[in-house]
C-alpha cells in the first residue's frame, strides 16, 4: 500500500509537473533540489509512473556512493509498502535486490558505467536520474558524457535528468543541449553556527595522516555538543581510521556510538537510517551522509572541516584518496542535516576568519585523480583521447597521457590507443589497470583464488595491524574475523566470480604467490636489496624497510605502498612482498635492458655492457670499443650538462664568441646565436671532425673552441670579412693607443685612461652602438662611466678633474677637454713632444 501522507509531505512534489514537461519536451532536465525535498525517492517513483498517474516507465537511478544506493532504494519501497527487489530494486557491487516487476532500480554510477559498457543502448531504460551530480565524481561525469552521446546517435527518445542539492545548473544545463533548469523549494529549520577552534596550532593533513590532537578536540566537541544541545549528533570526519579513533576516545558517553561510512556492514547502515526507538545517538559518518541521505533525530552537527578526496597516490601507483580540508560548499551541505527536521546547530572545529579562505567547492575529480581507469572506460566506448565526450572538464593532458602509459604496458589499449580484447575485458573487472592486469595475469600463474586473494588486499590496503608482509596480511585476512576480513572475503568471491570457470585454482607457497601478483601490478616498484633494510626499485628510488620489518633479510622485494617523506632520499615501504631474481625478471619484462650503455656520468664517458630490469643494474661489463656515434651522442650529452666550457677556450676565443653574441643580439642574421644552446644545437656545423674523434673529455678540452667557433661566421653571404669593422677587437683613440673592448654586456665597455680621450667630442660607436666609457685615472683607476662623452666633458668633467688634480698633478688636466691634445704620458713628457 502506497504510502500517500509521507509522499504529499515531500515538497519536491510541487516541481514534478515541470519536470515531467521538460522532459517531454526536450528529453532532458536539470533538478536542484535541497536536501530532504524528496528528490532522490519521490521523483524517480513520479517518473516510473508508481504514484498514481501517468504511463508506468523503467526508471535508472544513479547514486555516488553504495549507502547511498541501498539507501534509496529502501526508501522507496517502504513508500510503496513493499520490500527492495519488487517494483523498486537496487544493484551496487557484490550485491543486488532486483526482480522481474522492478521499474525503479537504483545503481551505483560504477555499475551504470559497466552496463553502458556492455549495452550502450541500455534496452528497456526509459529514464535515467544521475543523482548528487554536484560532487563531480569522476564516474558521473563519464556516465554522463556517455549517456549524452547515446541519446544523439542512438536512442534520442532516452530522457535523461542531472539531479542535485548544489550544482552548477547553467552548466550542466548547457551541457545536456540547453536542458531546462527546474527547482524545487525545501522546508529547511535554522542552524546556528557555533565556532569552535581547537586550542593551539595543529599540523596539516598530508597524505592520509590527520593529526591526533585535531581527533581528540573532534571527540571533546562532541562531548560539549551532547551536554548543551538536544537531539542526536552527527559527526563528519574524513575517513574510517578517523572515525574509530574519535569512537574509542567516546567511550562512556550517554549516548549510543555508531559509525556510518561506505565499508560499515548493511545492518549498520540501516540501523542508523532507521532512526533510535529510545535514547541518544552519536552517528561518526564521513562524507557520504552530506547527501543522498537522511539520518533521523540529528538536530546537531559536529564537523571536523576534513574531507578525503580522489588523488593520484604515487605511493601505489593507483587513484586513491588524500585528506584535505572540505570546502565551503560541503560545509554548508554537512550543516543542512542539523536543520532537518526542526531548527539545530553546528559545530565547526576551525575559526570564522578561516573559514573565508576555504575553496568554494571540491575539486572535479576529472582535474586531479588518477585517469588510467577513465582512459580505459574511454578507448572502450571508441573515444580513446575523450575528445568527443561532453564533459564539463576536459581531462587534463598530461595525467591522460600518463594513463594511456599505464594502459600500454598493460596490454589494455594497442598503438593506436584503442581498447584490446583484454581491455574490454579489464574494464569489467570493476579494478584499476593495473590491478586488472594483476588478477587475468596472476591467475594463469598462480590460480584464480589465489590472484583474487592478493588483489583484494591491494584493493583496499589492510590495517597497520595486519604488518608490512603482504604474504602474513594475506594469511591474517583468511583468519580474521574484523571488518576489514569480512570486506577482503566478499571481495575474493566477487573476483573469483569475475575470472569464471577457467581460473583454476592452484597450490604452492604463499609468498611466491603474493610476490608475483604484487610485481605484476606495480613492475616499476619491484626492488632489489643493497644491504642494512635498504633497497634499489626498478623505477630508481630508493626504498627502506622498518628496523622491525621481517622482510629486511629478502634478496628481492616486490613493493606494493611506498611513501616519500618531504626531504627524505629514500621511500619507505609500508607493504611489500618477497621476490626472487626470476619472478622479478618475468613480471617486470618489459623493463629489461640488454646492450651496450654509452652515457656522460661522472664528469667524463662511461662505456660499458649492461643488463638492466630499469634501475637495477643486474650485470656490467666495460666495453672496449663503443660505437662512434654513441659516444658521439655522450660526449653532446656532456657538453649539454657542462656546457661549452669543456673545450679550450683562449682569451681570443671568448672574446670571439662574444664579439659574436653582440652581432647577433644588435644584427640579428646572418650573425649566428652564440648561446650554449645554440651551440650545441648546432654542434654538427662548427665542432666536426673534431667532435667524432673524441673518445672522453680530455679530447674535448684539446679542441680548440676559437678556430671552431669561426666556422660559424657568415662566409657565405661575406659578411664574415666585416667582424673586425662591426666588432672591432679593439678600438684607436685619439692618444693613439688601440684600446680592447670588452664584449660581456649589453654595450661593448672602452675602459682608458681619461688624457686619451681629450679632444673626442662624440661616444664611439660600434655597429651604431654607443660604447660604455670607463674613464680611467692616470694610475689606471675607475674615475667615472658615461655613454654620452660630450654631457661628460660639459658636466662630469670638473669635479673628476678637482678630485684628481691634485692627486695626478705630473699629468694634464685642462679646463677644456674637448679642444685639449690627447695624451699617454705626463704633462712634462707632453711638452717635450
Amino acid at each position: 500500500m502506497i504510502r500517500t501522507d509521507a509522499l504529499d509531505q515531500l515538497p519536491v512534489r510541487t516541481a514534478v509537473p515541470s519536470l515531467e514537461r521538460a522532459l517531454d519536451e526536450r528529453g532532458t532536465a536539470v533538478l536542484c533540489a535541497p536536501p530532504g525535498t524528496g528528490k532522490t525517492t519521490l521523483v524517480p517513483l513520479a517518473l516510473a509512473g508508481l504514484t498514481g498517474h501517468g504511463p508506468v516507465r523503467r526508471v535508472l537511478v544513479a547514486e555516488p556512493r553504495r549507502i547511498a544506493a541501498r539507501a534509496a532504494a529502501r526508501r522507496m519501497a517502504w513508500l510503496l509498502g513493499e520490500r527492495p527487489g519488487e517494483r523498486v530494486g537496487f544493484t551496487v557491487r557484490g550485491e543486488r535486490a532486483v526482480g522481474p516487476s522492478t521499474v525503479v532500480e537504483v545503481v551505483t554510477t560504477g555499475v551504470l558505467l559497466q552496463r553502458l559498457q556492455r549495452d550502450q543502448e541500455l534496452a528497456g531504460t526509459d529514464v535515467v536520474i544521475i543523482d548528487e551530480c554536484h560532487e563531480r565524481h569522476l564516474d558521473a561525469d563519464t556516465a554522463a558524457a556517455f549517456l549524452l552521446d547515446v541519446r544523439e546517435t542512438l536512442r534520442p527518445e532516452l530522457r535523461l535528468v542531472a539531479a542535485s542539492a548544489t550544482t552548477d545548473a547553467e552548466g550542466w544545463s548547457r551541457l545536456l543541449g540547453g536542458a531546462p533548469v527546474i527547482e524545487a523549494s525545501g522546508v529547511s529549520h535554522p542552524v546556528e553556527v557555533v565556532w569552535a577552534p581547537p586550542a593551539g596550532t595543529l599540523r596539516p593533513p598530508h597524505g592520509m595522516r590527520v593529526d591526533p590532537a585535531l581527533l581528540t578536540h573532534v571527540a571533546a566537541t562532541v562531548r560539549r555538543a551532547l551536554a548543551e544541545r538536544d537531539g542526536d549528533v552527527l559527526c563528519f570526519l574524513p575517513g574510517v581510521g578517523e572515525i574509530g579513533r574519535v569512537a574509542g576516545q567516546l567511550a562512556g558517553v550517554d549516548a549510543e556510538v555508531l559509525q556510518v561510512h561506505g565499508r560499515a556492514p548493511a545492518a549498520v547502515q540501516d540501523a542508523v537510517l532507521a532512526g533510535s526507538p529510545g535514547g541518544r545517538r552519536v552517528v561518526l559518518a564521513t562524507s557520504v551522509a552530506e547527501s543522498s541521505l537522511t539520518v533521523p533525530g540529528v538536530r546537531v552537527v559536529v564537523d571536523s572541516g576534513l574531507a578525503r578526496e580522489p588523488r593520484t597516490d604515487h605511493a601505489r601507483g593507483l587513484g586513491a584518496l588524500t585528506t584535505v580540508r572540505a570546502s565551503r560548499a560541503a560545509g554548508r551541505q554537512r550543516a543542512g542535516r542539523a536543520g532537518r527536521e526542526a531548527p539545530g546547530a553546528v559545530y565547526r572545529c576551525w575559526d570564522r576568519a578561516e573559514d573565508g579562505r576555504l575553496a568554494p567547492f571540491p575539486s572535479p575529480e576529472i582535474k586531479v585523480a588518477d585517469l588510467a581507469a577513465f582512459a580505459l572506460q574511454a578507448a572502450c566506448w571508441g573515444d580513446p583521447d575523450a575528445s568527443g565526450l561532453a564533459l564539463l572538464d576536459p581531462p587534463p593532458a598530461g595525467a591522460m597521457a600518463a594513463a594511456r602509459e599505464v594502459l600500454g604496458a598493460v596490454g589494455a589499449v594497442g598503438p593506436e590507443g584503442r581498447a584490446t580484447d583484454r581491455g574490454v575485458r579489464m574494464s569489467r573487472l570493476g579494478l584499476h589497470p593495473r590491478l586488472a592486469r594483476a588478477l587475468l595475469d596472476g591467475a594463469e600463474e598462480v590460480g584464480g583464488r589465489r590472484a583474487a586473494e592478493v588483489v583484494a588486499l591491494l584493493s583496499e590496503e589492510p590495517p597497520r595491524e595486519y604488518g608490512d608482509d603482504l604474504a602474513h596480511a594475506l594469511r591474517t585476512a583468511r583468519r580474521g574475523g574484523d571488518g576489514y576480513a569480512a570486506r577482503w572475503r566478499q571481495e575474493v568471491r566477487r573476483l573469483k566470480q569475475a575470472l569464471g570457470p577457467t581460473a583454476a585454482d592452484r597450490d604452492g607457497p604463499d609468498d611466491a604467490a603474493v610476490g608475483l601478483v604484487v610485481a605484476l601490478a606495480f613492475p616499476e616498484r619491484v626492488a632489489r636489496a643493497r644491504g642494512e633494510g635498504a633497497f634499489l626499485m626498478a623505477s630508481g628510488t630508493g626504498a627502506e624497510l622498518g628496523n622491525g620489518s621481517r622482510l629486511r633479510s629478502a634478496p628481492w622485494l616486490a613493493v606494493a605502498v611506498a611513501d616519500r617523506p618531504a626531504h627524505a632520499a629514500s621511500a619507505r615501504v609500508r607493504l611489500a612482498a618477497v621476490l626472487d631474481e626470476a619472478t622479478a625478471r618475468a613480471a617486470a619484462g618489459r623493463l629489461s635492458f640488454s646492450g651496450e650503455e654509452v652515457h656522460w656520468a661522472g664528469g667524463d664517458v662511461v662505456a660499458r655492457s649492461v643488463d638492466r630490469l630499469g634501475a637495477i643494474e643486474l650485470a656490467v661489463r666495460p666495453l672496449r670499443e663503443p660505437a662512434p656515434d654513441l659516444v658521439r651522442g655522450a660526449l653532446l650529452d656532456g657538453l649539454r650538462r657542462e656546457g661549452p666550457g669543456l673545450l679550450r677556450w683562449t682569451r681570443d676565443a671568448g672574446q670571439l664568441r662574444l664579439r659574436l653574441a653582440f652581432l647577433h643580439r644588435v644584427l640579428g642574421a646572418p650573425w649566428p646565436d652564440m648561446s650554449d644552446g645554440a651551440l650545441l644545437d648546432r654542434a654538427g656545423d662548427w665542432l666536426e671532425p673534431e667532435l667524432s674523434r673524441a673518445r672522453r673529455r680530455s679530447d674535448l678540452a684539446r679542441i680548440d673552441a676559437g678556430q671552431a667557433v669561426r666556422r660559424l661566421l657568415p662566409w657565405s653571404t661575406g659578411d664574415a670579412a666585416r667582424l673586425d669593422e662591426l666588432a672591432p677587437e679593439r678600438i684607436e683613440v685619439p692618444s693613439g693607443s688601440r684600446i680592447r673592448l670588452e664584449y660581456g654586456g649589453e654595450q661593448p665597455v672602452l675602459a682608458v685612461k681619461l688624457q686619451e680621450l681629450f679632444g673626442l667630442g662624440e661616444t664611439p660607436r660600434v655597429a651604431g652602438v654607443p660604447v660604455l666609457v670607463h674613464l680611467l685615472s692616470p694610475a689606471g683607476r675607475p674615475a667615472a662611466v658615461t655613454a654620452d662623452l660630450a654631457s661628460f666633458w660639459r658636466e662630469g668633467y670638473k669635479g673628476v678633474r678637482a678630485e684628481l688634480r691634485g692627486r695626478y698633478p705630473k699629468h694634464p688636466w685642462p679646463e677644456d677637454p674637448a679642444k685639449a691634445e690627447a695624451t699617454r704620458f705626463t704633462s712634462a713628457r707632453l711638452r717635450r713632444g
